[in-house]
């Protein structure tokens, strides 16, 4: 397995020095700067004090109006299209199974985490509303509205699944409860299930226990960091946010209790300093635990505080997407791995001809989240790009095709072998 590429591989290929993974002393955010006072808390689009009026597309170029939730949401531009609200086409795939519905505010998201487009630090760049999100804009609609829309076709929706994502707001518990009953109240949780992207800081048992007994099946915990260390420098005192790798745990174990096996898990962002071997055992210690990981590969978010740095080399990200799904889905485990000096996958404990039923499949590369329809391991949650350019697939939103499947093994090192 080589360490070095090229030194003209393209974009999301190699990591600095031509490595092939994002190692620790890389990947250091730059620390960030404060607001000037008379921007901080959405103070420009309250003084223009300009009410909403119907769905908010993004780059309007006006003071974003007072949308709040819960009486408005924004969602992903797949989402949108989806649902008709937006026009457009997604490359090589029908848009989203998932409608994700983000909760909004003037004010922003008060935490400020280093490779998030919403970062607090942001708020004197653009208007909420118009900020970029997983490389993406979000547009905002009312929530009425939303859930009317796909209430028209109930079961029959091309949604396999909604899931309210919570961002850290002094009014975020409340709003997702208010959310949550606007969509029950037009939508079964029977026809279209229910997951829950949760803000474990401002979060208690009690709240989860309530999202739970509203209707939600699934409750995920964005740990997105795979180790402590990197949680407080990306998430923590180390960029002026207000997470702790301590409360996330806490709220983690209670979504296990109260939601039981399969029902919960953790996002995780591969490629922001953290080993191969650090990320697999975390994904070891869910599963252990009875829940499933969803990855996210690092994408270098304009506006954030690591957008000068690189997005995770292809040959780590395959590495660790497959070592995610054998431990997932195919009963391996991280101790019967083999890894290397710099905690690389070099060997996977399985037979060749066992990986390569795996890899042909396709399954593995595929966006990981919360189940759809389909399959256990196919997500409904497949993010058309959110976490790569089109050109240079990180998650395929798709089954990859022929020409896919060899270049995947071109990066993980592991040509076809010939009959």
């Amino acid at each position: 397995m080589t360490c070095l590429k090229p030194e003209n591989a393209a974009p999301g290929e190699t990591g600095k020095g031509g490595r092939d993974f994002n190692a620790f002393q890389d990947m250091a955010p730059r620390a960030p700067e404060e607001a000037p006072r008379e921007t901080r808390n959405g103070a420009r689009v309250k003084t223009n004090d300009v009410a909403p009026e119907g769905v908010y597309k993004p780059n309007y170029n006006i003071l974003t109006p007072h949308m709040r939730s819960p009486d408005y949401v924004q969602m992903s531009t797949a989402a949108a299209i989806t649902l008709g609200i937006m026009q457009g086409r997604m490359h090589r795939c029908a848009c989203t199974r998932c409608l994700n519905l983000l909760l909004t505010y003037p004010e922003g998201c008060r935490a400020n985490c280093a490779y998030c487009g919403l970062a607090r630090h942001r708020e004197h760049e653009r208007d909420y509303a118009d900020r970029n999100f997983i490389r993406v804009d979000w547009p905002a609609v009312p929530m009425a509205q939303v859930a009317d829309i796909v209430a028209k076709d109930g079961a029959k929706s091309p949604f396999h699944r909604m899931c309210i994502s919570m961002i850290t707001h002094p009014r975020s518990d409340e709003d997702t409860v208010q959310v949550l009953k606007t969509w029950t109240d037009r939508v079964s949780p029977d026809d279209i299930p229910i997951s829950i992207l949760s803000n474990p800081t401002t979060m208690t048992r009690d709240d989860v226990k309530r999202l739970h007994e509203m209707g939600s099946d699934i409750f995920t915990v964005a740990l997105d960091a795979a180790t402590p260390d990197l949680f407080d420098r990306t998430r923590g005192k180390g960029v002026q946010s207000p997470h702790s790798w301590k409360k996330y745990w806490e709220i983690l174990e209670d979504a296990k209790d109260i939601f039981g096996p399969q029902k919960f898990g953790a996002h995780i962002i591969v490629g922001m300093g953290e080993t191969e071997h650090d990320i697999l055992t975390l994904v070891q210690r869910l599963v252990d635990m009875g829940g499933h990981s969803h990855m996210f590969c690092f994408f270098p978010e304009k506006g954030s505080l690591m957008d000068h740095l690189p997005a995770t080399p292809r040959d780590q990200w395959r590495r660790v997407q497959l070592g995610r799904y054998l431990i997932d889905y195919c009963g391996a485990r991280v101790d019967q791995m083999t890894f290397d000096e710099e905690g690389r996958v070099s060997d996977f404990g399985l037979p060749r001809a066992e990986l390569d039923t795996v890899i042909d499949a396709g399954i593995a590369f595929r966006t990981s989240g919360c189940p759809g329809k389909f399959a256990e391991d196919i997500s409904a949650c497949d993010r058309p790009y959110g976490d790569s350019p089109p050109s240079n697939i990180a998650s395929f939103p798709f089954q990859p095709n022929g020409h896919d499947l060899r270049k995947i093994r071109g990066q993980l090192g592991m040509p076809k072998v010939k009959a």
